[in-house]
């Protein structure tokens, strides 16, 4: 009777513990539900022109752009949190000429938004912008002085406001009434030339430095960022950006522009055309122009830049 009563006490201790081993082992599965979503989007544009006893002339030249896009989107109930990667490098090659640079951007976007209710469109928001290049870059054909280096400059924006999202119009507004812009000019050089809006350098009779050009120069101003991306089109996608910015203690209500327009023209899952175009306009950046072989600086100008391409992109 005992033996039976401890193989009995045995087996159900055994039964048990297998039991309670198994419930564990299902109650540790992780959850499978994910709030993020992703995109990566990276693509390479192209083009060629080349002359063979072309009678009316012309420069063989070749032109190639990289471009990436990485988005982290993290939506739940009341709470949203978009962070993007967007970067560009072009480079162009002519005969008689070395490689010259067409375009160079790194931008990292991260803005997180809280709203009252699942309704409502309007977000408490908190935005972060970071905007460098990779590279030197010049006034063509004098390669010998960079006006520009990676982290000279470079513009951080901190700020807090308010955001609308419109999923249907595919429409995003943001709207904030203090946020901080940082420039940087990380090289000496260019700080000392009070390049892109810092205190330049202070010299004394003799050319000799009294005092170094600060490499930062932070402003308070306001905030106002568009975007806008709809197919328009069969296969014909718009994507609009708009940012304006203007500084509450340096000149309030000059504004800072900062437009890009851009079509693209979907031939396949791989192949694309862009057209698009690009304004900015900067009190603080000086035009640099060369002047019987001199590099001067003048005033700040609108810069303009056209894009053309066609090229392959690839989703992952």
């Amino acid at each position: 009777m005992k033996k039976k009563l401890l193989l009995f006490t045995f087996t159900l201790f055994f039964c048990g513990s297998i039991a309670f081993s198994q419930t564990k082992i299902v109650t540790a599965l992780p959850d499978s539900t994910t709030y993020w979503k992703k995109e990566n989007k990276v693509g390479f544009d192209i083009s060629e022109i080349a002359f063979v006893n072309w009678s009316a002339g012309g420069v063989n030249s070749v032109s190639g752009l990289l471009n990436g896009r990485f988005i982290r989107l993290y939506e739940h109930k009341n709470t949203k949190w978009n962070n993007e990667l967007l970067f560009k490098y072009g480079v162009n090659k002519q005969d008689g000429t070395g490689v010259q640079k067409t375009d160079d951007a790194v931008h990292l976007n991260s803005t997180f938004g809280f709203r009252n209710d699942t309704i409502s469109k309007w977000y408490y928001s908190a935005k972060f912008n970071f905007n460098t290049q990779f590279t030197n870059g010049y006034v063509y054909p004098n390669r010998d002085k960079a006006i520009s280096k990676l982290f000279a400059p470079a513009y951080v924006f901190l700020g807090g406001g308010a955001e609308y999202v419109n999923k249907e119009a595919k429409l995003n507004i943001y709207i904030s009434p203090l946020t901080f812009k940082t420039t940087f000019v990380l090289d000496q050089r260019l700080a000392n030339e009070g390049a892109f809006g810092v205190t330049k350098a202070v010299y004394d009779t003799d050319g000799t430095i009294v005092s170094y050009g600060r490499r930062t120069k932070t402003e308070m101003g306001f905030l106002f960022t568009c975007n806008h991306k709809d197919e328009i089109f069969k296969n014909i996608f718009m994507e609009n950006r708009l940012v304006l910015y203007s500084d509450y203690i340096n000149k309030f209500g000059n504004v800072d522009v900062d437009w890009q327009l851009q079509f693209d023209l979907a031939v396949n899952e791989y192949v694309k055309a862009t057209i698009g175009t690009h304004l900015i306009y900067d009190d603080d950046i000086k035009a640099k122009e060369e002047i019987d072989g001199v590099q001067v600086t003048v005033g700040p100008k609108v810069q303009l830049k056209q894009i053309l391409g066609v090229g392959l992109t690839y989703s992952f």
